[in-house]
């Protein structure tokens, strides 16, 4: 089975009324999703750890997908707050010294973000939804398509005004 939105949502809803067949399959794709989407954000190493992490939130929050909403951005959501979870860990376990103020890479990726994060919030939303899916989390133009409910030019040419108004308001800053 491919991982696409209309799929997924299937699966989900099929679980959500008790299907197990359905809730294995959901299972086996999510991890495949999650995988590819930690894997451009975290060191190799952690990667099956978040996705099982994740795995278990959403089994928790199962009851709590609407399925008059897209499944993928509310899967994504919780990969994010896992993910966000695990670098405050990680800060938390480091051990700075007293004159120390080191950045180490993982602090540097969490900086990088969240300055990403805030130059999307002043992009208009579906250009920053398209730039979201596709050159972060790492979504083809067709997934993001389903997604965002545009059509794949449509998409590309969010990205494309989105990506220049990034870039101008680097430039001006």
């Amino acid at each position: 089975m491919s991982i696409d939105e209309p799929s997924l949502a299937r699966l989900m809803a099929a679980s959500q009324r008790g299907d197990r067949s359905a809730y294995r399959a959901l299972l086996v794709d999510c991890r495949k999703w999650l995988t590819r989407y930690f894997a451009r954000r975290i060191a190799p190493h952690h990667i099956d750890d978040l996705v099982q992490e994740t795995l278990v939130s959403m089994h928790r929050k199962l009851a709590t997908w609407d399925s008059g909403r897209a499944f993928l951005p509310w899967l994504a959501a919780i990969a994010r707050y896992r993910w966000i979870d695990m670098l405050r860990r990680q800060r938390d376990e480091a051990e700075l010294g007293d004159n120390d103020a080191a950045v180490g890479a993982e602090d540097e990726a969490v900086h990088a973000r969240l300055s990403i994060d805030h130059l999307l919030t002043l992009l208009p939303p579906k250009q920053a939804q398209a730039i979201t899916l596709v050159k972060i989390e790492g979504a083809s133009i067709a997934e993001a398509s389903q997604i965002c409910g545009q059509s794949e030019s449509l998409v590309k040419v969010n990205i494309h005004r989105g990506l220049k108004k990034l870039a101008e308001l680097i430039e001006s800053e």
